[in-house]
């Protein structure tokens, strides 16, 4: 997020949504009320955070200056540290740890995931440890009519003993065959933004499965203001990529000029490379993060992404990449296919609100 925040769009815009395409009312109306609540909590907190560091800042130098060890650039050096690390960018199939202050998106269809594979122990210790290895992780093509499905799967990632969580969409789709989204999250480190999680109104049935938004933020640290993002979850009609693509300009630019933070990613499996993304390509600032590598379990074909507005997401890091499974797990590729037929890909954000990292700068846009 940059220092320019978009300003709340007026109610007229809601009347007249973006070819169709619109935010839910009420929804808007929940967000205003948590932004408006989160500002007046957050306005003393950060004059008195902002006190305390000058005095602090103050203290280090007048205890150098006393020991005659006042260096005006190594307080500076210790000023830009308190930013958090620069990490380069980089491509990999295996993710690399997590740098220090720094959180894991990621996104993964997992071909089918309902009852049978459920049943499948193997399957799922792998599914809950891929899991495990984000911050936000968004599902795609969960098929199942069992409203407890979500819930299983979580039993399973926590039995480390860690905290996740989750929401799940309504169940979409043209056919009988429906599907849900959901996205699950370390509750210990992300939290679900009150009142944010919405289907995408669609009433001109651009899209098969209508996009489920959700707004998450890092918890603390409360020396400084906490990442806050708001992600689309989305799964293209592989037979109406050119039409979605399309659509889902129209659905970034109505989610991004909603109320609420700025810093909006689409995710999901998208069905297409990023030399076929149409209108979506045409939008100021907009990157995705995976460009050349194959994502599917095949490796011949490119059609999961993260894709963000650099203009307004500087926290990305630039570390991001694909998940092999294979090499991950010892997998042949026949039982890698059990698991999904597509692979998981991922990114690096800061967790402070305003780090500049390297794709802010050096990451060209598609148009």
């Amino acid at each position: 997020m940059t220092g320019t925040h978009l300003d709340p769009i007026s109610d007229m815009f809601y009347s007249f949504p973006l070819n169709g395409l619109s935010v839910p009312p009420s929804t808007v109306e929940r967000i205003r009320k948590t932004m408006a609540n989160r500002r007046r909590k957050s306005r003393g907190s950060s004059i008195l955070s902002t006190i305390i560091a000058f005095l602090l800042i103050l203290g280090i130098g007048v205890v150098n200056f006393y020991n005659g060890e006042f260096d005006r650039t190594s307080v500076w050096d210790w000023l830009s540290d308190l930013r958090g690390p620069r990490v380069e960018q980089r491509e990999a199939s295996v993710p690399v740890p997590k740098a220090p202050q720094t959180i894991r998106l990621g996104t993964f269809n997992i071909q089918v995931f309902g009852k049978s594979k459920l049943g499948k122990p193997d399957v799922m210790g792998i599914l809950a440890d891929v899991a495990r290895q984000f911050d936000v992780l968004a599902i795609q093509e969960i098929r199942t009519q069992d409203d407890s499905h979500l819930d299983q799967f979580l039993r399973m990632v926590n039995q480390t003993g860690r905290q996740y969580r989750g929401v799940i969409g309504e169940r979409i789709g043209r056919t009988s065959s429906t599907e849900q989204y959901a996205f699950v999250y370390d509750s210990e480190i992300i939290e679900v933004v009150e009142g944010s999680v919405y289907t995408i109104q669609d009433p001109y049935d651009r899209l098969h499965r209508e996009p489920l938004i959700a707004s998450f933020r890092v918890r603390g640290p409360p020396s400084r203001e906490p990442f806050g993002f708001r992600l689309i979850n989305i799964h293209t009609d592989p037979d109406e990529t050119k039409t979605e693509l399309d659509a889902l300009a129209d659905v970034f630019a109505v989610v991004q000029q909603s109320p609420g933070d700025d810093d909006t990613i689409l995710l999901g499996d998208l069905n297409v490379d990023v030399r076929n993304f149409g209108r979506l390509s045409l939008l100021p600032g907009i990157s995705p993060v995976i460009r050349d590598q194959n994502t599917n379990t095949r490796g011949t074909s490119q059609m999961d992404n993260i894709v963000v507005d650099q203009r307004y997401t500087i926290e990305m890091t630039g570390q991001a990449g694909v998940m092999d499974l294979m090499e991950m797990y010892g997998l042949s590729r026949e039982n890698a296919l059990k698991v999904s037929d597509h692979l998981p890909v991922w990114a690096d954000f800061s967790m402070f609100e305003g780090d500049r990292g390297p794709m802010a700068s050096s990451s060209p846009e598609l148009n």
